[in-house]
């Protein structure tokens, strides 16, 4: 199957310049990015695609058994950068993309130069054993999976408030509520215990290349703790705290979304 086409890939900025993947989180599309792009593409290089079984891609290429974990869709990831073969990039991984970016990055390190995490988060269940805090308690994943699998339009409507934040902003929250109800419900379902139920705390330590942490200073999904987490477990990594809230900042504030990944390739040198 065309890569190309399977994941609705674009390509789009100054041609030769430093490249950018910018690859959305759960219930999105590349759609998501469309306030980010005119601020990168000026300098780089632009690759946005959608994620099999969301947007516009191929659902016929869409399995349960490929993507029944993260592993499917990071191979996704590095096909499509072996399909556009622009040489190494920044990827860019907004929510639990981040973790595909995390997991791609130590399997073909000359692929990558960077990688920006956005609003990360390795395991999003607490774990009063060690002492990690992932801002749900395992009845909290529990109730929010039951809530999905019975109502997945009621769950898009009362969880996009809360995943979005800025409450001041209602637009904001009901663009990720129709996002959430153009994906298809049993697609959506199977990405949801992807999303909620890994646990790639461990995958962490593995990733040499650059590495940017990039939380927002209020998050109902990802608190606080957890991009110090991320820090701390990826040696060299930076950490910085965008003014942004809520869950989505490509969204809430592109200008500082953008901006901060810019920085971030200045800075590698690509």
């Amino acid at each position: 199957m065309d890569v190309r086409s399977r994941n609705r890939v674009t390509v789009t900025g100054r041609a030769g310049g430093p490249v950018v993947v910018l690859a959305h989180g759960f219930g999105c599309d590349q759609h998501m990015w469309r306030l980010v792009v005119p601020l990168l593409e000026r300098d780089f290089t632009v690759v946005l695609f959608d994620h099999v079984g969301a947007g516009r891609s191929d659902l016929s290429a869409w399995s349960p058994e490929r993507y029944s974990t993260l592993d499917g869709y990071t191979e996704d990831v590095l096909e499509i950068c072996r399909e556009l073969d622009l040489g190494p990039v920044t990827f860019v991984g907004h929510s639990v993309s981040a973790m595909m970016g995390v997991l791609a990055a130590p399997r073909e390190p000359k692929a990558f130069t960077g990688l920006v995490l956005l609003a990360p988060s390795p395991c999003f269940v607490d774990d009063p054993a060690t002492g990690y805090r992932g801002g749900f308690d395992a009845e909290d994943i529990d109730e929010l999976l039951g809530s999905l699998d019975a109502n997945y339009l009621g769950w898009s409507g009362a969880m996009a408030p809360v995943i979005m934040g800025n409450p001041e902003r209602p637009e904001l929250a009901e663009e990720l509520t129709n996002s959430f109800c153009r994906t298809d419900p049993d697609i959506a379902r199977s990405f949801a215990r992807v999303t909620f139920l890994s646990d790639n705390r461990e995958d962490l330590a593995a990733v040499t290349v650059p590495t940017l942490v990039a939380q927002c200073s209020r998050d109902a999904i990802a608190p606080p703790e957890v991009g110090e987490f991320v820090r701390s477990r990826i040696r060299g990594s930076r950490l910085v705290t965008l003014n942004a809230t809520g869950h989505c900042p490509q969204l809430a504030a592109p200008e500082e979304t953008a901006a901060a990944i810019t920085d971030f390739v200045g800075a590698t040198g690509r």
